[in-house]
């Protein structure tokens, strides 16, 4: 699904990737592990479409995306991409339905069919009696769950999660990792994962290593 060949990024005189290649299928979960600094998030960032290499190419289903212009790429990442990140970024002041509606309707989606699915997909994880709470309502656990939903609103390709659990308690963490897990079973959905937590990646069908800007598989 998912092909990066030889991925370079410097910042400044900071080499950071020197040249990785990394691929995912349909339906997998990849957890990228190592210690930090070592690139793993800047990686994500460049695959995810985030940030462009400077050198090196990714393709996404055979069609290049690292050459596409912002607008596009933009375009590209609202309908094909999901992201969950440590801290939600949830915006506070809409509702946990409101938050999960947001990329549906910067896809132009009718809203009617968005906000349907919004709610399918709340109930689906377990919070359907917290629709109309804003975050500063909800516990950590509940708000990277309404993460999650807004990350599937437009059913993506592909999830890129940065650190999903490094902000959740044990027992959130464990909740959060079975539903990515249930999330693969039930949709195929494909996951591509950074990660401190050696539990989750050990769950993974794939655990990958970067040191120094390359991976160690």
């Amino acid at each position: 699904m998912l092909k990066a060949t030889n991925i370079q990024k410097s910042y400044d005189k900071l080499h950071v990737l020197k040249g990785v290649d990394f691929s995912v299928g349909k339906g997998e979960i990849v957890s990228i592990v190592g210690k930090s600094g070592a690139g793993k998030s800047t990686l994500l960032h460049i695959i995810g479409t985030l940030d462009k290499p400077d050198k090196g190419s990714v393709l996404f289903n055979g069609k290049e995306i690292s050459t596409l212009n912002a607008k596009d790429l933009a375009s590209f990442r609202n309908q094909h991409i999901g992201f969950i990140f440590q801290f939600h970024h949830l915006l506070p002041e809409f509702t946990a339905l409101e938050n999960v509606c947001i990329p549906g309707f910067i896809l132009k989606t009718p809203e009617n069919q968005v906000r349907k699915k919004a709610r399918e997909l709340l109930d689906y994880l377990g919070l359907s009696d917290r629709l109309n709470h804003k975050p500063s309502q909800l516990s950590g656990g509940e708000q990277q769950r309404v993460a999650v939903a807004r990350a599937l609103i437009n059913d993506p390709g592909i999830i890129f999660a940065d650190e999903p659990s490094g902000n959740l308690d044990s027992a959130s963490s464990k909740e959060l990792h079975q539903l990515l897990f249930q999330l693969r079973d039930d949709f195929q959905q494909t996951f591509v994962i950074v990660t401190h937590n050696e539990e989750l990646a050990e769950m993974s069908d794939r655990k990958v290593e970067m040191q120094d800007g390359l991976l160690v598989v």
